[in-house]
């Protein structure tokens, strides 16, 4: 019965303990996540033999202060998350545990960051968005969200073009030697000092009194562009 007894007292301890300390474990767990995180891939990009592709037109806009909405898919943030690095762009991070792994690798990197997606509610994100388009800066959105389906663009972003007048910039980037997860956006890794390819794709105005039909129209023609484009990324070795 003693015996029972000091295991049930030393288990109700540990549980305790454990319990309460839960906060400060979680945050090393975020802060290891932070550090191995970026550590991690910037090592990848400041290793890799990069190609840039496209990127004048873009350029243009921002020497006129053009605000500038980037669109990419879910599986090729690896590469974007180090290169648009200290560049004071703002993230749109789902507040999902995905997002919050993402969130935990951007934050120091001088992005700013915003947490919806097209899952969650973005009422205040979305005056927030607004607001920086109005101010000529910079966003980037994932096209098809934090949950898919793959590749398949939610409206968010062109509605937001729509009403601010902000040119969507396609960017995707790909590798000479790949390796795609089995996860539902075939995520994109990519191995230490490869041949990289990052293609900006031509800016994109929406116009402001396209109708609805016109607006789905619209977002479908742009999902396909964003699908060539990673396409065309993923041929750009196949000649050499």
């Amino acid at each position: 019965m003693t015996i029972e007894r000091n295991l049930f007292s030393f288990t109700l301890c540990f549980l305790l303990i454990i319990m309460y300390s839960m906060p400060v474990i979680e945050r090393l767990y975020w802060s290891a996540i932070s550090f191995l995180g970026k550590a991690l891939v910037w090592f990848l990009g400041e290793s890799a033999q990069k190609t840039i592709l496209g990127e004048k037109p873009y350029i243009k806009l921002r020497k006129k202060n053009k605000p500038v909405i980037f669109i990419l898919w879910h599986g090729r943030i690896l590469f974007a998350s180090y290169f648009f690095r200290k560049r004071g762009i703002t993230a749109l991070v789902s507040p999902s545990r995905d997002g919050e792994i993402i969130a935990a690798i951007l934050s120091g990197w001088g992005y700013k960051l915003l947490r919806g997606s097209g899952s969650h509610s973005v009422v205040e994100e979305w005056k927030r968005m607004k607001r920086l388009m109005a101010e000529g800066e910079e966003l980037i959105i994932v096209a098809d969200g934090p949950k898919g389906p793959e590749r398949k663009m939610k409206p968010g972003a062109v509605k937001l073009a729509r009403e601010t007048g902000a040119y969507l910039v396609p960017f995707t980037f790909s590798t000479k030697k790949k390796k795609f997860l089995k996860s539902w956006d075939r995520f994109l890794l990519f191995f230490p000092f490869v041949k990289l390819v990052a293609i900006y794709g031509k800016p994109i105005r929406v116009r402001p009194d396209l109708k609805t039909h016109e607006l789905e129209e619209k977002r479908l023609c742009i999902e396909k562009h964003l699908i060539n484009l990673e396409e065309n990324a993923d041929r750009y070795f196949n000649s050499y």
